[in-house]
């Protein structure tokens, strides 16, 4: 039996699931997360290429570089406790 060591490291703990009409899907840790347009709007218009682009900066802290973009897991699950501060353009 092989170990889990020996599979080797994982490379990425978050990835972009889904893109629709509606918004954005986010997985991380075995917990899909749904990002709606109009809670989110900086993923709205962006280019697909700029929304896959995600980073984990500690557990549970996204950040997409190429939008200026960061959200914790309670922003995402949560968005109504958070108004936005800044207005999209």
């Amino acid at each position: 039996m092989m170990s889990s060591k020996a599979l080797g490291k994982s490379t990425s703990a978050v990835e972009i699931t889904h893109i629709s009409k509606n918004g954005v899907w986010l997985l991380a840790y075995d917990k899909e997360l749904f990002m709606a347009y109009k809670d989110f709007p900086w993923f709205k218009d962006a280019p697909v290429g700029k929304i896959l682009n995600v980073k984990e900066l500690h557990r549970g802290h996204f950040y997409w570089p190429d939008l200026d973009v960061d959200l914790t897991v309670e922003i995402i699950e949560h968005p109504e406790r958070f108004p936005l501060k800044a207005k999209y353009t």
